[in-house]
C-alpha cells in the first residue's frame, strides 16, 4: 500500500498537480509533510515557474538571450 501511496503522489505532482491538493488526497491535514517527503519530485518547479513568468512578460529573457547572439 505504501508504494501504491507513494506512486500516486509521485504522478501527481510530476505532472503539475498542487501540492495542497496531493496533501488532501493523501489525507494529511498539513501540506508541509508530503511536501517534505516529496520535493525531490519537484525539480522542474523553478523551469515551470520560469516558463509563467516570462509568458507573462512576453519573454522577455529569450528575446534579451537572442539579441546578445546576434
Amino acid at each position: 500500500m505504501h508504494t501504491l501511496t507513494h506512486h500516486y503522489a509521485s504522478v501527481l505532482l510530476d505532472n503539475g498537480v498542487s501540492i495542497r491538493a496531493v496533501s488532501e488526497y493523501l489525507g494529511h491535514h498539513d501540506p508541509g509533510f508530503p511536501l517534505r517527503t516529496y520535493a525531490h519530485l519537484m525539480p522542474e518547479s523553478e523551469d515551470r515557474a520560469r516558463a509563467v513568468i516570462d509568458a507573462a512578460l512576453g519573454n522577455p529573457a529569450e528575446s534579451s538571450r537572442n539579441a546578445k547572439q546576434a
